[in-house]
């Protein structure tokens, strides 16, 4: 009872500062300058055109071969994830000429592999709870006010999500209630639902699966909080096509191969550049580089200077895709007590179940690919707070992906290492941005674009407008739009020959509008007016459609683009994704105009690519507890 009173006693302290904090907020606010105001109107009316085209692949290249040491680019980004491109859109509605470049594809690291959480971190709240820390409440304040953000500007791909804890004693009970509703404090006029206590027999109608009794313990509530949940690919994928739309030169599978140095003052001036489909190589020239390239970040820096001491602490974080009966929709769960000190989340997820996440050290490759006793691991964590046989043969997709975390190097793990990010600039010329988080995204960007005006004497025609423009495809987009899809479409489906029409059901018409916004009328046309209605795999709302319309309008442009990042269905069902390869490839054929040798190349490093995520298919796994016997 004591520490129960200590506890609740720290958490009241941590309130007081909560409402200092958001008073302080409150009386911070300040409006807009005109130019801003004006920048802001630009850019949206440009975004919210759906009859607006980004550039093609090739005049984006040509914009970039076209700059000079007289003609440079103000700023030009590496790294094609979410901060790098929420730089170039920041930087690009500044008024400033951008580019950039990404060795692979629009979100095809960290950004794609992420719990698809948009959370202010209740876990840092616990931290700052029992060790006083007012900089990890600081955290959470940015945090839910960035998570508040990323929902209203990209509505179409996020939603808030609830989330049960389930408590297995009393003291639980208050401990978990108290604390969440501390969440809900912290966050304020930005919570998105009030958490609440739910009875044992109220959280066995929400979550049907979840187990009331075992191991010598019995339920005894739930306390159910919420949190945003994302596509994070394809949020971050319409981040790299709205800074098109507003100005900035992106380029996918573009290699920076070396830094261009000035010969007087050495400092960084621009990058040589590798297409990586053509091989042509070239150079373009700016005012400042800014080094947003995630894990790979060191890699950059030490093109600059070889003796860079790394930055970076290489965190592996697991994910598992399990059928849908393993949770209901609409309802995830926490199991908050693990053997390596995480939380692992499980989730629903575009008809099926995340579950994850792992955190340990890792090398930093660029397909990591998932360990068999870190899924084991996820396994054994929500084994017991079910009351399903938990099988590792129910395993559709696991995949590995690598957190950029920005460390010290005395840190001995990086489970003590604060997710807050660092932007730096330690060689003339080149801005690093990393750690951080999905959620942060846009925050982070303000702050490297902010620190790349400084160190190259910019001069932006207003300050930043991010916080207030949506994505493409969020304008004009309402939960309900699917409804005009089901009802002015139909799906025009090629089948041996023969050309047979097929309803737009409900659920290809709600997958559209979410993945595409305002923007799925332009992918049920295509459905309707060229033949290509079929759904690519059985069980997938995915149509032919999509595969086109990402060429022409998305810088799809390789199979593993589309399976992986423009739809999800390597990270959904990997044996999926496999069976609509040679479709998928046909499609792209006939878009990019390939030849034979260039589709087999594809369907070859498709599958590579499918390797790396161990589903039950493709895994070797031992006999063990889960073995699905």
């Amino acid at each position: 009872m004591a520490s129960t009173m200590f506890r609740l006693k720290r958490i009241g302290a941590i309130i007081t500062i909560s409402g200092a904090t958001l008073a302080a907020t409150a009386t911070a606010a300040s409006a807009q300058s005109n130019g801003e105001g004006s920048a802001l109107e630009a850019a949206r009316r440009r975004v919210a055109d759906l009859d607006a085209v980004v550039p093609r692949r090739s005049v984006q290249e040509a914009a970039l071969a076209g700059t000079s040491r007289v003609n440079p680019l103000d700023v030009l980004v590496i790294g094609g994830g979410a901060t790098g491109c929420g730089v170039a859109l920041d930087a690009a509605t500044r008024g400033l000429r951008v580019g950039l470049v990404e060795r692979e594809d629009f979100s095809s690291g960290t950004s794609s592999r992420s719990t698809k959480l948009i959370h202010g971190g209740v876990r840092y709240l616990e931290k700052a709870v029992f060790n006083l820390d007012y900089g990890q409440l600081k955290l959470v304040f940015h945090a839910l006010k960035e998570r508040k953000q990323v929902i209203q500007n990209a509505p179409h791909l996020c939603h808030a999500l609830p989330c049960m804890n389930p408590c297995f004693s009393w003291f639980e009970v208050v401990y978990y209630w108290s604390g969440l509703k501390l969440y809900d404090l912290v966050a304020g006029p930005r919570m998105l639902h009030l958490s609440r206590y739910y009875s044992v027999e109220q959280s066995a109608q929400l979550f049907p699966t979840l187990a009331t009794k075992g191991k010598d313990r019995s339920l005894k509530g739930t306390v159910v909080y919420y949190d945003g949940q994302m596509n994070d690919s394809r949020l971050n994928v319409g981040l790299a096509c709205t800074a098109a739309l507003v100005g900035a030169a992106m380029l996918n599978h573009a290699e920076v191969i070396e830094l261009i140095k000035d010969e007087v003052d050495e400092k960084v001036v621009g990058a040589r550049i590798r297409d990586t489909i053509s091989g042509n190589v070239f150079e373009t020239y700016a005012k400042v580089v800014v080094n947003a390239a995630g894990p790979f970040c060191d890699s950059v820096r030490k093109m600059a200077n070889k003796d860079a001491q790394p930055m970076i602490a290489a965190s592996s974080g697991v994910h598992i895709v399990l059928p849908d009966y393993y949770s209901p929709e609409g309802m995830g769960l926490i199991v908050p007590k693990t053997k390596d000190g995480r939380v692992v989340f499980m989730l629903p997820w575009l008809g099926r179940t995340i579950a994850g996440t792992t955190d340990s050290s890792t090398e930093i490759t660029m397909l990591p690919e998932p360990h068999e006793d870190e899924i084991q691991f996820i396994l054994d964590a929500i084994c017991d707070y079910l009351n399903v046989q938990v099988r590792r043969s129910d395993v559709l997709s696991a995949w590995s992906g690598i957190r950029p975390l920005a460390t010290d190097p005395k840190a001995k793990n990086t489970e003590s290492i604060s997710r807050d990010h660092v932007v730096s600039e330690d060689y003339p010329g080149l801005i690093t941005i990393t750690g951080g988080k999905w959620t942060t995204y846009r925050s982070m960007a303000e702050d490297a674009v902010d620190a790349a005006i400084k160190s190259g004497k910019l001069k932006p025609t207003n300050g930043c407008v991010t916080d207030q423009l949506r994505i493409v495809g969020g304008y004009g987009w309402e939960l309900a739009s699917f409804t005009a899809l089901a009802q002015n479409y139909i799906r025009m489906k090629q089948t041996k020959g023969k050309v047979i029409p097929g309803p737009m059901d409900t659920g290809v018409s709600k997958h559209l509008s979410h993945a595409y916004g305002s923007l799925a009328e332009h992918v049920a046309a295509i459905a309707q007016n060229e033949n290509l209605g079929k759904r690519l795999a059985h069980g997938y709302p995915y149509l032919e459609a999509e595969v086109a319309y990402c060429a022409r309008n998305e810088y799809c442009e390789s199979a593993t683009d589309f399976i992986a990042r423009r739809s999800r269905l390597a990270f959904l069902d990997t044996d999926a994704a496999r069976r609509a390869l040679p479709r998928i490839i046909q499609i792209l054929a006939t878009e990019h105009k390939w030849d034979k040798s260039r589709q087999k190349l594809e369907l070859q490093k498709a599958l590579e690519f499918l390797e790396t995520f161990k589903s039950s298919k493709n895994a070797q796994f031992r006999d063990g507890k889960h073995n699905g016997s």
